[in-house]
């Protein structure tokens, strides 16, 4: 790197500082100027938030990267990013696991990432998060000045800080994601959940709930199943005055009739059979905070009224009590179903859905959020790969295209439970290859898309197939890996009669290799 090429880099970061330009632009543009003053085949700027490193743009990595949450305690080269605080090099030869194994766009299967940079940016003396540079070349960073790096980090910062404060000062980023992990943390103790995307449709969505966030309004959140409308209603009362106060749910399609009443409103002791004692109901639980109700076009028509009725002044009895009892509850409210034909139909009130349709949300189905289903898909890889062990889970290129064409009835409940099962699958597969890694890529028949071709031997045969979900309904996940394998070594024994040399053969297995795996799994 030259003088002149270090300076040519600042120049237009520089200009960029008084410019208004969308936060992906910018951080764009960021990154393609340090990829140019540092050459590599991929950069990526990561923001953290308590234990976790976001990734916010890259460049020349897997585009689901972006949807991933790299937990800074389970990778030690983040770890050492984070505490050391300067500009570090891994080389060729550190035997610390790269994060990135397997997401470098190009590299190939059993190629692991060879030469690493990484640098902390400070805003304020305060760790904001990291730049990180890789390449596939092992001798790639080995005259990379550091100090020019931590110079250029310094830079980077400043494109940081400019970025964050022209969005504060024009109102138009809402903290949606720390407001949830606040509440998250303290109220239930969940790993924190996000509304993941970069799509239109997610952005209306995401400016709709920073809109009406910060009101006491009834909200009515419509969309398909699983397209989470509960993350949603999350993301509202994160933004709202209420966001310190608790945010309880009902899904009033789960409960059966005779106990909606007692759940919704509480109950006195002797109201009914069974009701030994007084009991609050989620609207007193929910005082001064946030009540969600999911599926709220299933309750009952009695129900409904009582309902009404508090939404209207405040006021509610407990099932079986004349008392009166005053709550302050904002109500959000979510539905799969057209609200107006129930109306229509006499199966819901007409007065109660204008109560909850202040202010309607719509949530857009994943067919309609485009390459949104690549980033949503990083984080369940993320959070499979934790889950079973690996160091890199990836999806192939076909894989990619595949998701993308799917027309996804089930919404992201759907890619979440196709991703986890993939993913199993895949682990499966990859256990039985001659040199089994810890890096494992999903292909296209492990997805398992209907009307997808399939291009694995093992999956060809029904049996393999019915094997695998089989194994997925065994307790832990290495019990799942083991069923499964014991089943496939079964079954080609049982092909071949027993000769263990023709089923190593079919197995692509040295005979010596196959005959350990099965004694481990208890296969005479």
């Amino acid at each position: 790197m030259t003088k002149s090429s270090f300076i040519a880099g600042w120049i237009p970061l520089v200009a960029d500082l008084s410019r208004d330009m969308p936060e992906r632009e910018r951080y764009g543009r960021l990154l393609e100027v340090i990829r140019q003053v540092f050459p590599c085949d991929a950069v990526a700027l990561l923001k953290l938030q308590d234990d976790y490193l976001l990734p916010l743009a890259v460049i020349g990595l897997s585009p689901d990267t972006l949807g991933r949450r790299f937990r800074v305690s389970e990778h030690p080269r983040f770890q050492e990013l984070v505490s050391q605080g300067g500009a570090t090099r891994f080389p060729s030869d550190c035997g610390l696991p790269d994060p990135y194994d397997g997401l470098v766009e190009g590299q190939p299967t059993r190629l692991e990432v060879h030469d690493c940079l990484g640098c902390a940016l400070y805003l304020q003396d305060q760790l904001w998060g990291l730049l990180t540079l890789d390449s596939l070349d092992p001798a790639s960073f080995g005259n990379v000045d550091l100090a020019a790096l931590e110079a250029f980090s310094g830079l980077a910062a400043a494109t940081v800080m400019a970025n964050e404060r022209i969005a504060a000062l024009t109102s138009r980023i809402e903290d949606e994601r720390t407001a949830a992990e606040v509440y998250r943390h303290a109220v239930n103790h969940l790993q924190p959940r996000s509304l993941v995307g970069q799509s239109a449709a997610l952005r209306h969505l995401q400016g709709e709930i920073a809109l009406v966030g910060k009101s006491d309004l009834t909200v009515l959140i419509a969309g398909e199943t699983g397209v989470g409308k509960e993350l949603v209603a999350e993301a509202i009362h994160a933004a709202s005055n209420r966001a310190r106060r608790p945010m309880l749910s009902l899904n009033c399609a789960a409960l059966p009739e005779n106990l909606v009443e007692s759940e919704l409103f509480g109950h006195v002791r002797g109201a009914f059979s069974g009701a030994i004692s007084d009991r609050r109901g989620k609207f007193e639980l929910a005082n001064a905070g946030t009540l969600f109700l999911d599926e709220v076009g299933e309750l009952p028509l009695t129900v409904q009224a009582k309902l009404l009725r508090v939404l209207q002044s405040g006021q509610l009895q407990r099932l079986g009590s004349d008392q009166e009892h005053h709550v302050n509850v904002r109500l959000i409210a979510a539905t799969n179903r057209d609200l107006v034909d129930r109306v229509r139909e006499g199966l819901f009130r007409a007065d109660l859905y204008h109560r909850l349709a202040v202010y309607p949300i719509r949530v857009p189905p994943l067919r309609e959020r485009g390459r949104d289903v690549l980033l949503l898909a990083g984080t369940f890889l993320e959070e499979n790969r934790n889950r079973l062990g690996l160091r890199s889970l990836r999806l192939s290129a076909e894989s990619q295209m595949v998701l993308l064409k799917h027309n996804w009835l089930g919404n992201v409940r759907e890619l979440e439970h196709l991703i986890s099962r993939a993913a199993l699958k895949a682990m499966a597969v990859h256990m039985l290859q001659p040199e089994p890694t810890r890096m494992v890529t999903i292909d296209v028949a492990e997805l398992d898309l209907p009307g997808q071709p399939p291009n694995r031997d093992e999956f060809t045969n029904p049996g393999l197939a019915e094997a695998a979900n089989a194994s997925m309904n065994v307790g832990g996940l290495r019990d799942a890996v083991d069923a499964f394998q014991r089943r496939r070594i079964e079954e080609a024994l049982e092909r071949h009669q027993g000769r263990w040399a023709n089923a190593a053969r079919e197995l692509q297995l040295d005979r010596a290799n196959l005959a350990r795996l099965a004694r481990r799994l208890g296969i005479r």
